[in-house]
């Protein structure tokens, strides 16, 4: 009969349980429209096309994060509800890993700020020139272009790495010297989009590309959204950090209890 000095505590059991329940379930449904996503665009019956891609693929964000949610979500649910420590340790030690390397990404980003920015560039860069080549990343790149009211990763001259938007004498595409209509300034009258108001924009003067197109680059762009929205960012982080300490703490306080308890048999 075990020592009654030493008890689970059902509060903690139940509230990690439920709190990584919602965790599982969202992890699996991230995975899930990956999956969908993938097959729409004929990637599972043809895995090499993964890798044919030249810029990033999007869906394999929701892959990603969706795979760690689903791996750490079942750790936590399974072991909490069956009292099992190691799927606990495993579920403190994982979220403890992702805290130091969120942790270690934020200094080094603040470290080596101007590396990041030259790797934002060339990251950009790469998407532009596979922007016909699928279409989640083009819908990526379109909505980073409107949100932050940009063009190209510096500038809409940055388009001419794109096969067809680019300015060369060879170039036979009618987007020759354009930019996607995601660069353009919004009529707030126009409901439709002009998704050619793009077009021949590059071939004009710089003085006249400025009433249709947006100029700034967005490297910039995001620079300045940063520094406007700097307590926004920071309090996001914050709370995923404490969240993240608090979910390890539980975790811990449970596996102490249990082993008490086993430990009083």
């Amino acid at each position: 009969v075990p020592n009654k000095g030493h008890e689970v505590s059902c509060c903690i059991k139940y509230f990690i349980f439920g709190f990584n329940i919602l965790f599982w379930l969202l992890g699996m449904a991230l995975v899930g429209i990956g999956l969908w996503a993938w097959s729409e665009k004929g990637v599972l019956s043809n895995i090499s096309s993964i890798t044919d891609l030249g810029g990033l693929d999007p869906v394999w964000l929701f892959m990603v994060v969706g795979g760690v949610m689903f791996i750490l979500g079942f750790a936590g649910c399974i072991g909490a509800l069956r009292e099992n420590t190691f799927l606990l340790k495993f579920f403190s030690v994982f979220l403890g890993i992702i805290f130091f390397l969120e942790l270690t990404t934020g200094v080094l980003a603040f470290v080596f700020k101007d590396w990041i920015k030259d790797q934002l560039n060339l990251f950009i860069n790469n998407n532009i020139r596979a922007y016909r080549d699928d279409i989640d990343l083009q819908n990526l790149i379109d909505f980073t272009q409107e949100y932050w009211e940009c063009c190209g990763a510096f500038g809409a001259d940055d388009w001419n790495l794109n096969i067809y938007f680019n300015c060369t004498d060879g170039n036979p595409s009618r987007e020759k010297c354009g930019v996607p209509f995601s660069c353009c300034t919004k009529d707030p009258a126009e409901d439709v989009i002009n998704t050619q108001c793009g077009y021949d924009v590059r071939a004009k003067p710089d003085s006249e590309q400025k009433d249709s197109i947006n100029v700034k680059g967005c490297v910039p762009q995001f620079e300045k959204w940063l520094q406007d929205n700097l307590t926004l960012v920071a309090g996001i982080f914050i709370g995923v950090a404490l969240l993240q300490i608090f979910g390890i703490c539980l975790a811990q306080n449970l596996v102490s209890d249990i082993e008490a308890v086993q430990a009083s048999w």
